[in-house]
């Protein structure tokens, strides 16, 4: 098991780091302004599912290795980007209505939702970074490491959803306040623009 202690000193440390802007929390707010918290919730599970991946691949050495071929990194990052960028231009491009409609459920699929946040988890340098710097501290080799990686991977999927939800619920209060002034132009554009943004600083970052 964790020690009491480690528990103590990692869960604000990655509250503090979870809950500030970035790639994921952008992306929910997003979406939460275009589609709703509801929907983008199937964006979360493969945010945290892509979280889950990276922390474990950290603790296993993956990511080292990962680190030490920017090329095939680079390739995963461009692609991971492009998508979200090309989702970012539809959404601009959305005149007068809104630019995914909430209430047909159709309009955007579980699957391409899933793909963002899991896409857009995995493909975060900064994310394989701070995993490989922040977990292995808080792992004592003088204990079994499946029941202590188990016990933080709780801890950071936990604090990532909530994050993530505060960050939509805040990007459906913004649709509902532009919606109620006739702006869902303004919403289309604003939504458009933080996916394109995302988009750029996963393929760059």
């Amino acid at each position: 098991m964790i020690d009491i202690t480690v528990l103590a000193v990692f869960i604000p440390t990655f509250f503090f780091v979870s809950i500030t802007p970035g790639m994921c929390m952008t992306l929910a707010m997003t979406l939460g302004m275009s589609i709703g918290v509801r929907r983008t919730l199937w964006m979360m599970v493969g945010e945290l599912l892509g979280v889950a991946t990276v922390a474990v691949a950290a603790v296993l050495g993956v990511a080292s290795i990962m680190l030490n071929y920017p090329e095939a990194f680079a390739i995963l990052k461009w692609v991971g980007g492009a998508y979200l960028i090309y989702i970012g231009i539809n959404m601009w491009r959305s005149k007068g209505k809104m630019s995914v409609n909430t209430s047909n459920a159709t309009a955007v699929s579980r699957q391409s939702l899933f793909t963002q946040g899991f896409v857009t988890a995995i493909a975060n340098p900064k994310g394989w970074a701070f995993m490989i710097s922040l977990l292995p501290p808080f792992i004592s080799i003088e204990h079994d490491v499946a029941p202590q990686l188990l016990i933080l991977l709780s801890v950071i999927m936990l604090t990532e959803f909530l994050s993530m939800l505060a960050y939509a619920t805040g990007g459906k209060s913004l649709r509902l306040f532009l919606t109620r002034g006739n702006n869902i132009q303004w919403m289309n554009r604003i939504a458009g623009s933080l996916m394109v943004a995302v988009g750029v600083w996963l393929a760059l970052g």
